[in-house]
């Protein structure tokens, strides 16, 4: 796990400057504090922080370069069947020097090209440089859990780990107006754009490919759509799951530094820990955020677990002064506004892992592939809510905040937006209403995946949403996980995101995701001889805050909150329609139906006061 960043002058004569080259890749120390590197050659430089994970000797260092010194390597991520494949490089000639899956990664693709990917089972973001053919290639893994951000600026392409080092470059840190309305109105900016003008991501399963001359390609190496058209009938899904969940968990134990699990007491996390037990292994360390608010907080069966399986326990509780500053600080390493709200929470946590673990375990993914969210259920019957939109008013719908946001919702009157719309949390009328925005975004990247999702599923609003998540709100919950774990210096993994899973479990009928009075009934079939019955069907909390509780009454949030009022941010031709002063009167008269309005605004002033200041 690490950092890697680079430099390409498209005009070959310039040459990279040694003194911005480093100032990029230390931007990123925190996801590599074990080693740095350089590779400087005329108008090519690249980068790279270590967090040693494999090999964690010298011999891991990168840049790395090949044997006939023609390809040299920046690796981010973990190839976790990088083993499986020393017999085969041994009868092709090739001489295994190290024990880092960095070696295998370049000796394969010097072997195969980019054939090779899709025999990878891993995370991962690397660029490889060619020196023979004087061209760049940067890839991205299937799902991507490995960040790589990227600009061409002045003749130059710069790509990174993180947006932070772009900027660290001197490229302009400009908001995007697409970008600002994608935020309001769907939370984050999905596919290749960003929040700002001219930087990109490379998207997941994607290759970009830069040549000296100018030319550029991008391709796709792996698509989820052909992966369940192509997956083989799965015959007895349940066994299938658990050995293939049990697979998953095991390869993402290969380490060489010890391995501890982000444990909530709710069922991802606990069939993880789990299946670590059924396996064996011993002396593992879950970590678990608490709140003090009973109706967020499931501490009490994250700690049942951990004992009951003999492993070490871990938990804190994240509030006041110490939690703002957690805030102000997962904005620097978010590099945007936090969207998700729990940002603090999952950064701090990773840092009390720290002294005890360099990975952790995440159960992230599950709910994408299996359907478990609450608001994948307004899809079932698009009837009824066209009722509740009828009596949405009532008093039912207005005084409990889950059903005020169906109420909401109900009123949405287009199919496609009821999908394009199910992460937010605000909606058009709404935004229309309360902000004075009526411009909706292009959302083009969202749009093409739902149409896929639409030809896959047609007729089947829940499985849609489902993949059209996989492509846009996951990525954004991965990207989260990688910053706010790497924050701390700590690789975190995946263990649902194996691509035999998700394939697997796109290709099944829907009585296997959708059976149950909660839904994602493969995991709970596959997993009830593990779990108690309290953690089969407790009512899912997940990481969710009080927010307007830390607003009004937490110190350092009251101050910031006046201040927000008044914020900058408000002068800024977007939002200047926007009564700043009224959201936050009515929020303190006690109206929280102002909350999920009030948030993402205050998120950014607060991304606004802080953020752009470091460079």
């Amino acid at each position: 796990m690490c950092g890697i960043n680079g430099i390409l002058h498209l005009q070959s004569q310039k040459k990279v400057d040694e003194r911005i080259l480093t100032k990029m890749r230390d931007a990123l120390e925190h996801r590599g504090p074990d080693d740095k590197g350089l590779f400087i050659e005329n108008n090519i430089g690249l980068g790279h922080r270590r967090l040693s994970i494999l090999d964690v000797s010298a011999a891991g260092h990168q840049p790395f370069l090949s044997d006939d010194g023609r390809y040299v390597l920046v690796y981010n991520g973990e190839i976790y069947n990088f083993k499986d494949f020393y017999p085969e490089l041994r009868s092709h000639g090739f001489d295994i020097k190290t024990s880092s899956d960095t070696e295998v990664l370049l000796k394969l693709f010097q072997l195969y090209g980019l054939k090779m990917l899709h025999r990878l089972n891993g995370m991962f973001a690397f660029a490889i440089w060619d020196k023979t053919e004087r061209k760049l290639i940067a890839v991205r893994d299937r799902m991507g859990v490995k960040p790589l951000y990227y600009s061409f600026y002045n003749e130059t392409f710069y790509f990174a780990s993180e947006q932070k080092a772009l900027f660290t470059a001197g490229v302009p840190l400009k908001m995007a107006q697409d970008g600002m309305e994608e935020y309001i109105f769907n939370r984050f900016v999905a596919g290749e754009n960003t929040l700002y003008e001219n930087v990109k991501k490379i998207l997941p399963g994607h290759i970009l490919t830069i040549h000296e001359s100018g030319k550029i390609t991008n391709e796709k190496w792996w698509d989820l759509k052909t992966e369940i058209q192509n997956q083989p009938k799965i015959k007895n899904p349940v066994e299938w799951f658990r050995e293939t969940f049990d697979d998953s968990v095991r390869l993402r134990m290969v380490s060489d530094v010890p391995v501890g699990v982000l444990l909530s007491g709710g069922l991802d996390s606990s069939s993880i820990l789990a299946s670590l037990n059924q396996q064996n292994f011993s002396h593992i360390q879950t970590f678990n955020i608490g709140f003090k608010e009973k109706e967020h907080n499931e501490s009490h069966l994250a700690q049942r677990m951990s004992e009951k399986f003999g492993y070490t326990f871990h938990t804190m509780q994240l509030e006041n002064k110490d939690l703002f500053e957690k805030l102000v600080s997962a904005t620097y390493f978010q590099d945007e506004p936090i969207m998700h709200l729990s940002e603090p929470h999952i950064l701090a946590l990773s840092q009390l892992a720290k002294p005890s673990v360099k990975v952790l375990l995440s159960g992230e993914g599950a709910d994408e592939l299996m359907g478990g969210y609450v608001r994948y259920k307004a899809l079932k019957y698009p009837s009824l809510l066209k009722i509740i939109a009828t009596v949405g008013h009532m008093d039912y719908f207005t005084t409990k905040p889950r059903f005020e946001k169906l109420a909401r919702y109900s009123q949405i009157k287009e199919k496609d937006d009821l999908i394009l719309y199910n992460g937010s949390n605000i909606y058009p009328k709404d935004i229309a209403k309360t902000f004075g925005i009526t411009n909706q975004p292009k959302n083009e990247y969202r749009n093409q995946i739902l149409e896929d999702a639409k030809s896959l599923y047609p007729n089947n609003s829940r499985r849609q949403a489902l993949y059209f998540d996989q492509h846009t709100y996951l990525c954004s919950l991965l990207d989260r996980n990688d910053r706010c774990t790497m924050g701390a210096s700590i690789e975190c993994r995946e263990p649902f995101l194996d691509q035999r899973l998700i394939a697997g479990l796109g290709s099944l009928d829907d009585p296997w995701l959708f059976t149950g009075k909660k839904w994602k009934y493969i995991l709970k079939e596959a997993m009830k001889s593990r779990l108690p019955h309290e953690i089969l069907h407790f009512k899912k909390v997940g990481l969710s805050v009080p927010w307007g509780d830390y607003l009004l009454k937490s110190p350092g949030f009251i101050d910031e909150l006046e201040s927000f009022s008044k914020s900058d941010l408000f002068k800024m031709s977007y939002f200047e329609s926007i009564d700043s002063q009224k959201l936050v009167s009515n929020l303190r008269k006690g109206d929280i139906k102002m909350i999920p309005f009030i948030m993402p605004m205050f998120m950014m002033h607060i991304w606004l006061k802080n953020y752009p200041t470091q460079f």
